[in-house]
């Protein structure tokens, strides 16, 4: 009996095994077919690339599984900026690619800058003589305002078209916390330096109202400029739309009367005419298409002949270390970042290197790491800053040495300030829930951390804090001077912490040309005196999805993000905030709000 015994379980533990080990053999070869497939797409004949304005379109995407296009999850739930101008760029090369189909709707930009990026690669893919077409049941207004560029814009005979203008309402979290008993001490150096106001103040300042109507008032001239060109109409006739009723509201017919689109049809007329384009007539054959997914693998025709020149994505905001696993957004993390910009340095094989920049700033310490980073790199190579929706604060602390700095028109930039946010706890924990605190020390500034948290009085510890920050600011203001050959009062004259629209910014020496990250690579080329072939290669590589499939801190910061959201709803940024106000380096150089669009 023990023998059989033994024998049966050495049988079930081999049927595992072999069960464990042949699951293993099945998906390795099941993600190696998926993963040769998807790396060389073949385009059919007479094909379409179907672009879907709907999700998020971030400055640069992570790699997903390769499982993803199998749920239908790829395409638009979240896109990089890079892997969409680089599927418009290889669409316009590739000739079985006729055209292009714009499926509007509700997508998320993280920056009018994104959105103008997009318009104006599709509007160089016209360049072709291919044609565009859009399409949606419903517009939102960055999205239309991408969707305008093609040749012939439809809508959904019930559809919707929301052109409004730019604007919106912001939280202002001061009372909230004055009912918890939390009190925010805010230093700072800069007039303009309005981040802090969301947890000082109840309303806006009049500084920070200032140069948030420039900067709205700047961008929306830009996209009505845009727009009046390809719609065939003014601007002001645009505006004069946005201004006199709520265009979202309005008959699906005025639309057409307004010159916002050109017809009224339902998915299969538009079907139809897109069959009638690529000459298919009526039969039941399907469109041949392209998803965005399919575009990225794609072999691009440019091939990497000649000298490399890297691009170097600098995305996010600037941290000493990743603040927190509850979040699961993008950092520019210093002491990393530092090591790769060294790294660059060192490879020979690198020429020249474009910073391309988009963050609101952050942490002042770090920021100043890595512009150090980017002084000795330039050192070597030359060092170009292609600036994307935001270079602002410390954002602009890491561009502002560089050799070169190339903004996009929309772009907000400067911000040239710093500030220190200390919450104050002592009206919650002591008043409301009566803990006191004691203790000894062995000098008098020995508690001063605790003092300045959790002290009715510490008006001491906040002088020395003050004296922190307006050392941070001179240090700010030498940094700009020393990189844009402005004396310390010419720059303190634009700095106060006040942003600017990089057409503001160009005048003021704050950028030296307007510019896309493509007019940014040409540059470093002239720089560095390459006179035959060059090719780019990005930097940092994108993260692989078998490393984000078992990073369990990553998964663990999206899931409990997206659970946190879903739980506090309205309440989910002041909490976020106050964690992240705890976690922060006490010294900040960060833009006051946010840019992103829909």
């Amino acid at each position: 009996m023990k023998e059989f015994f033994k024998m049966t379980l050495a049988t079930m533990c081999g049927i595992v095994l072999l069960s464990v080990v042949a699951g293993i053999l099945f998906m390795i070869s099941l993600v190696g077919i998926m993963a040769s497939d998807s790396a060389a797409t073949k385009v059919k004949e007479n094909s379409v690339f179907v672009l879907k304005l709907k999700g998020v379109v971030d400055e640069r995407a992570e790699e997903g599984s390769p499982f993803s296009s199998l749920l239908n999850e790829a395409d638009m739930e979240q896109m990089g900026l890079d892997d969409l101008l680089a599927s418009i760029k290889k669409a316009k090369d590739e000739d079985e690619v006729k055209g292009i189909y714009i499926e509007g709707g509700i997508a998320s930009f993280d920056s009018p800058a994104t959105a103008q990026q997009l318009r104006d690669a599709l509007l160089d893919f016209k360049k072709s003589g291919k044609w565009i077409i859009a399409y949606a049941d419903q517009y939102m207004q960055t999205s239309y305002y991408v969707a305008s560029v093609a040749d012939s814009v439809f809508l959904n005979k019930t559809g919707m078209v929301d052109f409004k203008g730019l604007g919106g309402k912001y939280q202002y979290m001061t009372g909230l916390y004055e009912k918890l008993g939390i009190k925010y001490q805010a230093t700072r150096v800069g007039k303009y330096k309005s981040a802090v106001e969301r947890v000082t103040r109840k309303d806006m300042s009049d500084n920070d109202r200032e140069q948030r109507t420039a900067y709205l008032q700047g961008v929306w001239q830009h996209m009505l400029n845009d727009m009046a060109d390809s719609r065939k109409v003014t601007a002001q006739q645009l505006d004069q739309l946005a201004s006199d009723s709520i265009m979202a509201f309005a008959n699906a017919n005025d639309y057409v009367k307004a010159k916002l689109v050109d017809g009224l049809m339902y998915p299969d007329e538009i079907k139809k005419l897109i069959k009638d384009k690529l000459a298919m007539g009526d039969d039941d054959e399907d469109i041949n298409q392209l998803t965005l997914t399919d575009m990225i693998g794609v072999k691009s025709k440019k091939k990497e002949d000649g000298d490399k020149i890297a691009i170097y994505y600098a995305y996010g905001e600037i941290v000493d270390k990743v603040a927190s696993s509850f979040s699961s957004e993008q950092n520019i993390v210093g002491s990393t970042t530092v090591e790769e910009l060294n790294k660059l340095a060192k490879d020979d094989d690198v020429k020249a290197v474009v910073l391309r920049v988009n963050s609101p700033g952050g942490s002042a310490v770090a920021s100043e790491q890595i512009w150090h980073a980017v002084q000795q790199l330039k050192e070597k190579k030359p060092v170009v800053v292609s600036m994307g929706g935001l270079a602002a604060s410390g954002g602009y602390m890491i561009s502002a040495g560089a050799s070169y700095i190339i903004a996009e028109p929309t772009t907000l930039t400067g911000s040239i300030g710093i500030f220190g946010l200390i919450p104050n706890l002592s009206g919650l924990v002591t008043d409301k829930l009566g803990v006191t605190f004691d203790g000894v020390k062995t000098n008098r500034y020995g508690d001063f951390e605790e003092n300045l948290v959790m002290a009715k009085d510490n008006s001491e510890e906040l002088r020395y804090m003050q004296g922190y920050v307006d050392r941070g600011y001179e240090t700010f203001l030498n940094i700009v001077g020393q990189g844009r050959s402005l004396t310390r009062d010419e720059v303190d004259s634009i700095a106060q912490g006040r942003v600017w629209l990089a057409t503001d910014a160009l005048p003021i020496k704050l950028v030296d040309q307007l510019g896309s990250l493509d007019d940014a690579v040409k540059k470093a080329a002239e720089l560095a005196k390459l006179e035959g072939e060059y090719y780019t290669a990005t930097y940092p590589e994108k993260t692989d999805w078998i490393d984000n499939l078992f990073d369990s801190e990553k998964n663990k910061g999206s899931y409990l993000d997206s659970e946190l959201r879903t739980l506090l709803g309205d309440l989910y940024e002041p909490v976020m905030q106050l964690r992240m106000d705890q976690q922060r380096n006490r010294l900040q150089a960060r833009l006051p709000f946010s840019t992103k669009v829909e």
